[in-house]
């Protein structure tokens, strides 16, 4: 087990549904629009698999750049380099919880664990925290009781959603503990909470999800989802 995995105190083993190689290739080149750069980082930390198959893109990429040819660099570059370093504002560890339900990339985002999160209502116990980003992706924390079914949709965009405690099952499959669903424009939905626990997830997307329902509907522009 590797040691992202006994920070929770789980087997992430488990991990059934992973990243595709066109996700990790493009994290690993640094073209992710940061929402799903978000959600990749979050399950790379978690899933020794991508894990180990991002740092294969990686070598592949850093071999790559070897056959590029060379850029003669000035004689000042390296006193430059070392001048920006020593001026880089001191490294702050952070104690790690053993019991966090957060992963780090996502703690940066949230400012904390689960008891820092600022939730927001949606309805049926559902609740919502949006976190901000500097791009067009939409990134948000849902937290859905368990038994609890959102409504159902389809997707205008691609979204990715990142368990990170409890479980859920859609039309499609079960997702647990580090599982990440890809939905893409052919999804189409109910996802619903396994009895239990909260079902906590990272979710991101690049466009509004298309509801079936009418309420639904009429309550998106206000949730903004």
């Amino acid at each position: 087990m590797n040691d992202c995995a006994t920070l929770w105190g789980n087997d992430m083993s488990d991990v059934k549904h992973h990243l595709t190689d066109a996700l990790l290739m493009s994290y690993g080149a640094g073209t992710l629009r940061e929402g799903y750069g978000l959600v990749v980082a979050t399950h790379v930390s978690l899933c020794d698999d991508c894990r180990a198959r991002l740092e294969s893109f990686e070598a592949i990429g850093g071999s790559l750049m070897d056959d590029v040819n060379s850029i003669e660099l000035s004689e000042d570059a390296l006193d430059a380099t070392m001048a920006l370093i020593d001026a880089a504002p001191a490294f702050q560890t952070r104690k790690i919880e053993a019991d966090r339900v957060l992963p780090g990339p996502v703690q940066d985002y949230v400012g904390g664990d689960l008891k820092d999160v600022r939730w927001r209502a949606v309805g049926g116990g559902v609740r919502q925290a949006v976190l901000k980003t500097k791009d067009e992706t939409k990134v948000r924390l849902f937290s859905i009781p368990g038994g609890t079914a959102m409504p159902n949709h389809g997707h205008r965009g691609l979204e990715l959603t990142l368990v990170l405690q409890g479980a859920f099952r859609d039309e499609e499959d079960r997702f647990g503990l580090g599982d990440v669903e890809v939905a893409t424009e052919h999804t189409h939905h109910t996802p619903v909470a396994e009895e239990g626990e909260d079902c906590i997830c990272l979710a991101v997307t690049d466009a509004p999800l298309r509801f079936k329902g009418l309420i639904p509907r009429i309550a998106q522009p206000f949730l903004g989802i």
